[in-house]
C-alpha cells in the first residue's frame, strides 16, 4: 500500500463515514468542484481530504493524487483485519501448565465448602500460620487484616497477569467492526455488510481469549483466597474454634451481632464484614500502587 492508500485507510479507521464520501467522489469522472459535491459531504470532509493531498488541484478543479490508489485503500478497508500496536492472537493467550493446574487446585479446594474432612484438613494446616494472628487480635480484626492482604495480593496478580492493553485491543477492535459495519448499511452495501459480518463472526474468537485474560488472574486469587476462606469458615462453623468472647461483633448501621449469623438474608456478618474490608482496603491499594485493572 503506498503512501496515499495509507492515508485513505487512516482517514476511513479514524472516522468510516470517509468510506461512503470517497466511494462517492470516486463515481465522478470530472474534476471535483466544491460546489458540485457539498451535498454529499461536509466542509470539514473536504478541508480533510485536501489538508491530507489525497486530492490535489488540477486544471479546473480538483482530482485525486492517486486515484488506483484510492481505489485500492477502499478495497482494503472493507476486508481489512483491525491493526493495533498490540497482537490480539488468541494463542498468545492459552493459559502455561502451571495456571492449568491452579484452576483444578481451586476447583478443587471448593469441595471443602461442603466437605467436613477438606475443610478441617486445610483449617488446621492453616492454623499453624494464622494462628498466632488470631491469639493476638480479635476476630472481626483477623478478618479485617484478612481482607487487606487478600486485597494487596489479588490487586498485584491482577496488575502482573492481565494483559490490559490487550484485552483493550480486543474492545477496539470490535468497536471498529461496528463502526465499519454501520457505515456499510448506511451506504446501502449489502457485499461490504456481509464481509464484514463473517469478520464479526470470526472476531468472536477473540472474546475468548480476553475472558481468558481476565479469568487467569482470577484463579490465582483464588488458589491462595479459598484456603483463607476456610479457615475463617472453620474458625466460626460450629464447632467453632474461636473464643467465645469473640464470636460476636459490632457492626456499622447493625449493631451487635454474631459473627455467624445471617445479616443480608443468608449471607452471614463474617462475610459481610470480609466483603466490605475487602473492597474498600482494595481499592485504596489499587490507588496507592496506581494499579490499573480494567482495559487501556
Amino acid at each position: 500500500m503506498n503512501r496515499t492508500a495509507e492515508k485513505v485507510a487512516d482517514l476511513v479507521r479514524e472516522n468510516p463515514e470517509f468510506e461512503a464520501v470517497l466511494s462517492e467522489l470516486l463515481d465522478r469522472e470530472d474534476e471535483l468542484r466544491w460546489r458540485d459535491v457539498k451535498d454529499d459531504m461536509t466542509s470539514g470532509q473536504w478541508g480533510r481530504l485536501l489538508q491530507k493531498d489525497i486530492l490535489v488541484e488540477g486544471e479546473d478543479g480538483f482530482q485525486f493524487a492517486d486515484r488506483e490508489a484510492v481505489e485500492e485503500a477502499l478495497g482494503r478497508t472493507d476486508e481489512m483485519e483491525f491493526e493495533t500496536d498490540v497482537d490480539v492472537d488468541d494463542s498468545e493467550s492459552s493459559w502455561s501448565t502451571y495456571d492449568k493446574a491452579a484452576a483444578v487446585g481451586a476447583l478443587g479446594m471448593f469441595a471443602g465448602y461442603s466437605v467436613g474432612s477438606v475443610r478441617s484438613a486445610v483449617g488446621n494446616v492453616l492454623d499453624l500460620f494464622l494462628g498466632p494472628l488470631d491469639s493476638a487480635l480479635p476476630f472481626f480484626a483477623v478478618i479485617m487484616v484478612l481482607a487487606v492482604v487478600t486485597g494487596l495480593y489479588s490487586s498485584i496478580l491482577q496488575n502482573a497477569l492481565m494483559d490490559t492493553e490487550k484485552m483493550g485491543a480486543y474492545q477496539e477492535k470490535m468497536k471498529e467492526i461496528q463502526e465499519r459495519q454501520k457505515a456499510a448499511k448506511e451506504r446501502g452495501d449489502d457485499e461490504a455488510v456481509e464481509r464484514i459480518r463473517e469478520e464479526q463472526m470470526d472476531a468472536m474468537g477473540d472474546q475468548l481469549g480476553m475472558f481468558k485474560e481476565q479469568l487467569r488472574p482470577m484463579v490465582w486469587i483464588m488458589v491462595i483466597t479459598i484456603p483463607v476462606f476456610l479457615w475463617m469458615y472453620w474458625k466460626i462453623r460450629p464447632p467453632a474454634h474461636i473464643n467465645p468472647a469473640e464470636a460476636s461483633m459490632v457492626m456499622p448501621m447493625v449493631g451487635e451481632v454474631e459473627l455467624a449469623a445471617g445479616v443480608v438474608g443468608p449471607l452471614q456478618a463474617w462475610i459481610l464484614w470480609y466483603i466490605l474490608n475487602s473492597i474498600g482496603f482494595s481499592q485504596i491499594i489499587r490507588k496507592a500502587l496506581n494499579i490499573q485493572t480494567s482495559p487501556t
